[in-house]
């Protein structure tokens, strides 16, 4: 049974729990518009086979079911279509337990998980071996994200495998989880399409 191309059977989740606050404690932190349409976008222009938002608090899933299902109304893809299109990706769950389980019964196969954190630490994979993993094991692949100060060490210990921090020239090292999602998406799914004219720009 084929599972489709790599991006295909790939699946982003942003924790909202888990997850670290400042002062290393363990919270749950708030859903923001923002991640729920701009992490759509980007998981709908790779091509992904869905994104989870997790959180804990049955107030917070339904704040964000209600955000999903306006753009999934007539209405709604009346204002904007595209948006609409990456909305229907979004899936809303209790626990990231919850959302394994979820992606075992679509593709009858567990999830490779890889943890994804700001902060370094060995052993770190290459995008290009994430990618490999995916592809020779034929396993769907999930991708978490922590929001607050990152993924508590628990999941990132429990994962099958672990994306470092991205850095640029700098030593600031502060992106929000919307851009590195972004940026890792890019690393592992981007393809260059240069247009350059007759010009040659």
């Amino acid at each position: 049974m084929s599972l489709g191309k790599p991006n295909q059977r790939t699946y982003v989740a942003l924790v909202h729990h888990p997850v670290y606050d400042k002062n290393h404690k363990v919270v749950a932190t708030s859903v923001t518009n923002l991640d729920i349409h701009d992490i759509a976008r980007a998981c709908r222009t790779y091509g992904l086979g869905g994104y989870y938002l997790v959180h804990p608090i049955g107030a917070q899933r339904e704040l964000t079911r209600r955000i999903v299902a306006h753009w999934k109304t007539s209405e709604g893809m009346a204002q904007n279509e595209d948006r609409s299109a990456a909305l229907r990706l979004v899936q809303v769950s209790a626990s990231i337990e919850e959302v394994i389980r979820e992606i075992h019964d679509r593709h009858h196969l567990p999830p490779v998980v890889v943890a994804t954190s700001a902060r370094p630490r060995s052993p770190m994979l290459q995008p290009h071996e994430v990618l490999r993993g995916a592809e020779d094991s034929e396993r769907p692949l999930l991708l978490l994200f922590g929001t607050g100060w990152g993924l508590v060490d628990d999941w990132i210990e429990k994962a099958d495998g672990l994306m470092g921090p991205i850095w640029g020239p700098t030593d600031y090292n502060h992106l929000a989880v919307r851009t590195a999602v972004g940026i890792i998406l890019d690393r592992l799914f981007g393809e260059p399409r240069y247009n350059c004219g007759e010009h040659g720009l």
